[in-house]
């Protein structure tokens, strides 16, 4: 279970006080310190909660095993207090979790990526598409047997090398370098943006890479939801000891994020990918 509490505020329930604090990571510089919010740069911010997220699957003891968040006066958005270094995110990406191997329960997520590429078809039904850390790939495989063309981006080089055995197109780079020979139908981040130290680089990218009308697919989890507020009441909710994710999105201030990027969100849904995550279909605007 994770462990965390929440600062208190007038408008807020008061929660026990946050654990003692965790030895120095041994790694030096982890973290870089966000000074303003990564969305908005306002630097009204106030913290929000501290969460041991020893317990993670890629969690090891040369990181600090707690986790503080920190809410913006401004705009609300809920981030944590900075995003690891280069030499951090060694660290974090010597593994991969086996729900991210490529080729994971191939037919089973076939069902899943499914039902998330006949969101898009109504406004786009061919072309390239790009996912942005595909992980397993099952979205992908699924794309291209509806007639997509897939390109997959991620971080990892094994997760690159493994996916271009089973024939399809993989670069090991950020979205913010990836250069096409034409612009792509559909870019898709699921469960994405939250890693993204700033997503409006992201966004902007993904809005670079996608041709007039262009489809947007993203999927992560909504702390509006009241699946989330329950977990939270349960002392229950494992994504605030999620040391891959930066971000706590809700859907208001999603849309928000969109709109300001040039994207018109026009499909909410539900994503069976993860637990308590939405996934909208957002079109393309011209600048």
């Amino acid at each position: 279970m994770i462990k965390y509490s929440f600062a208190t505020s007038a408008t807020q329930v008061a929660r026990p006080p946050a654990p003692a604090a965790a030895p120095a990571s041994p790694l030096p510089g982890e973290l870089i310190d966000y000074q303003a919010c990564p969305l908005c740069a306002s630097q009204a911010l106030a913290p929000l909660c501290s969460a041991d997220c020893s317990h993670h699957p890629r969690y090891s003891p040369e990181l600090s095993r707690t986790m503080h968040w920190s809410r913006c006066a401004a705009c609300g958005h809920v981030f944590r207090s900075g995003y690891y270094t280069d030499a951090a995110l060694k660290v974090v990406f010597r593994g991969t979790n086996e729900s991210q191997v490529v080729g994971y329960d191939l037919e089973r997520q076939r069902y899943v990526s499914a039902q998330m590429i006949e969101k898009v078809l109504p406004y786009q039904s061919h072309g390239t598409w790009v996912d942005v850390g595909f992980g397993n790939a099952s979205l992908l495989f699924t794309a291209q047997e509806y007639g997509f063309e897939p390109v997959g981006l991620d971080l990892r080089q094994q997760t690159v090398d493994e996916l271009r055995k089973w024939g399809v197109s993989a670069h090991c780079q950020d979205v913010a370098q990836l250069e096409l020979p034409r612009p792509a139908s559909v870019v898709s981040m699921a469960d994405v943006l939250e890693h993204m130290p700033f997503p409006k680089v992201g966004l902007g990218a993904a809005h670079r890479l996608l041709q007039p009308g262009g489809v947007l697919l993203v999927s992560m989890p909504n702390r509006g939801s009241t699946v989330w507020k329950a977990l939270d009441a349960a002392n229950a909710n494992p994504y605030w000891g999620e040391i891959e994710h930066y971000h706590n999105f809700d859907r208001e201030r999603l849309y928000a994020l969109l709109a300001e990027c040039g994207f018109e969100p026009v499909r909410y849904g539900i994503s069976q990918r993860y637990r308590v995550c939405m996934e909208v279909v957002a079109l393309k605007l011209p600048r």
